[in-house]
């Protein structure tokens, strides 16, 4: 048995989430998949992991739904499979609908037709992005994930939102400090591309003017170009991975929060008061309390 992880999603209307829901988790559990779904009125969006020959039928089966047919379905590497056959980069199995399959908490704000979110940034394929970049010298890389995330990995130059979560774009984008890049071209990127999808959608409706979203995400750049291209750094996952590689020889660019020196392990902040995630080195994260400023608050 060969362990793999699909990442996916699909925007479309949904008139019954919770009928989605029942049928997504008894396929999912007859294979043996683990892993986590999001169902809404606006689409799913996926995470699941187990042997490859059972993701197959999954994506077979779920392929015959049509709203999901065209679903962009990105494959990696897991860890390994148990005694059981079962995927060690997830626990259980999540099967739930929620009000939004990401959660920037605007669901009022977001359209979705049949062949995805209206009114979106325009999708850049990888190659499409470097000659964007090529051909023009104010494009602006807009990382549209959690900081903690492009602490280990972003493209050279990029804007880094400081937000702790998702939720927090709202906030950001309202509160003016980007004002400045309204009338230059505003590249959103993240994971596998669904927070895109809305930040990009969320940077247009409050007048930003050129906006793109790479198509794909980080996962499909990583696919074309490796570290050969304008990404340095690790890639954070949502899984038991924590983080990938995009190939060979990386520049490791993540810094330990607590000793400075070059790591690219997130780990939980180790003191019971603080509950960040940050980029903490093997060492450091196995000492018994956490690294603190002068002041005495926690480092992270």
């Amino acid at each position: 048995m060969h362990a793999k992880i699909l990442l996916y999603y699909v925007f479309t209307p949904l008139p019954d989430p919770e009928a989605v829901r029942l049928w997504q988790r008894d396929l999912a559990e007859s294979l043996g998949l683990r892993g986590r779904l999001l169902i809404s009125q606006h689409g799913l969006n996926g995470t699941l992991g187990g042997d490859m020959a059972a993701l197959k039928r999954y994506v077979r089966k779920t392929k015959e739904y049509a709203p999901f047919r065209d679903i962009d379905f990105k494959w990696s590497e897991g860890t390994g499979l148990d005694d059981a056959g079962l995927s060690l980069d997830f626990p259980r199995l999540s099967v739930k609908v929620r009000d939004e399959i990401v959660s920037f908490g605007a669901p009022d704000e977001l359209a979705v037709a049949a062949d995805g979110v209206v009114g979106g940034g325009t999708h850049l394929a990888p190659d499409e992005l470097h000659r964007l970049v090529a051909d023009r010298d104010d494009v602006v890389f807009f990382d549209g994930r959690n900081a903690f995330e492009a602490e280990v990995g972003r493209f050279k130059g990029a804007i880094v939102p400081d937000v702790a979560t998702t939720q927090d774009f709202i906030g950001e984008l309202d509160s003016g400090r980007y004002d400045h890049l309204k009338d230059k071209p505003v590249v959103t990127y993240c994971t596998g591309g669904i927070r895109c999808e809305v930040l990009s959608s969320l940077m247009v409706s409050r007048g930003f003017g050129e906006v793109y979203q790479l198509d794909g995400g980080i996962v499909r750049y990583g696919e074309k170009f490796g570290n050969g291209g304008l990404w340095e750094g690790s890639l954070y996952v949502f899984d038991g991975r924590e983080t990938v590689t995009l190939g060979d020889d990386i520049d490791v660019i993540g810094r330990c929060a607590s000793c400075g020196e070059p790591s690219e392990r997130i780990a939980n902040c180790v003191d019971e008061s603080c509950r960040a995630r940050t980029v903490l080195c093997e060492g450091c994260g196995d000492r018994a309390a956490c690294a603190r400023h002068a002041d005495g608050t926690a480092l992270v």
